[in-house]
């Protein structure tokens, strides 16, 4: 599934990255936890609800590019431009993490574990 299909499945908006909506994504870990998501061995697309400036640096130190923010949170400007640094895509939805996480399994993407 393309990155732009899963921004137009998720009815979600764009905040940085839209150059890369061709990108195929296979796989998905959704968390709140930082410290689950530093466990991580694989670098699928971050699915969290957690949005401030330390999910991005997190994401970098666990080399995830593809971010989207949950329940309607919005990425500060400080979090684009530290994630612009580390050319990653940012996307929002205002649906909630269990149903994003459904319509993407449902289209296909499939879990880590």
């Amino acid at each position: 599934m393309t990155l732009q299909e899963i921004v137009e499945k998720l009815s979600a908006t764009v905040y940085l990255g839209s150059e890369r909506l061709g990108e195929e994504v296979t796989t998905a870990f959704a968390s709140d936890l930082m410290s689950d998501v530093l466990t991580l061995k694989e670098t699928p697309m971050l699915v969290t609800g957690l949005c401030n400036v330390q999910t991005i640096r997190t994401c970098d130190m666990a080399t995830l590019d593809i971010v989207v923010f949950v329940r309607n949170k919005k990425p500060t400007e400080d979090m684009i431009e530290l994630a612009e640094e580390n050319d990653m895509v940012l996307i929002a939805t205002s649906y909630s993490m269990f149903k994003t996480c459904g319509l993407l399994y449902q289209a296909g993407i499939k879990p880590l574990y």
